[in-house]
């Protein structure tokens, strides 16, 4: 009898998680970053890899992988990225 109370358990256990794995978006390679000034978070996806690549050709600076940017670098960025929206970064052509 024991046994069918933890199969039971399993079940309601699956029957409870399925939906939420079902509705899950796919966010390969996609890291949030917090913005402690801002209090919002940044998803790493390719949008903002060219946006990150934008504000690094308008500030006259190499290239670093944003992975390695700390500190107040990674500050300075997400200021700037605030007063840049994706529709001043990304015009239709």
């Amino acid at each position: 009898m024991r046994h069918f109370s933890i199969l039971g358990g399993l079940i309601l256990a699956a029957w409870v998680i399925a939906p939420a794995a079902a509705v899950a978006e796919d966010h390969r390679g996609e890291v949030r970053y917090y913005d402690r000034d801002g209090r919002d978070y940044h998803v790493w996806n390719s949008n903002e890899d060219r946006a990150y690549r934008f504000y690094l050709n308008d500030q006259h600076r190499e290239y670093r992988e944003w992975r390695t940017v700390r500190g107040p670098a990674q500050v300075e960025y997400f200021r700037w990225r605030h007063t840049h929206p994706d529709s001043v970064i990304f015009v239709a052509r």
